[in-house]
């Protein structure tokens, strides 16, 4: 449930994103297209990072090892 909700949440924040570059920056077609493509490289990147920090704490590579008086 938290990475499907997260990961909608990440699209949304993208599309506003996108929808206020578009609205802000209104320069001309290839401006435009610069802009909106820096917007959803960013958005994927922050989620991958995001994903990728989620997933790992799941199997985590190193076990904390007790000692004996623990």
């Amino acid at each position: 449930m938290g990475f499907l909700y997260t990961t909608l949440m990440f699209a949304a924040i993208g599309i506003i994103a996108s929808l206020c570059a578009r609205i802000c920056c209104n320069k001309g077609p290839s401006a435009n297209l610069f802009h909106l493509t820096l917007v959803i490289t960013a958005t994927v990147c922050c989620w991958l990072m995001w994903a990728i920090v989620y997933l790992a704490q799941m199997n985590p590579l190193i076990v904390p090892i007790l000692s004996e008086g623990e």
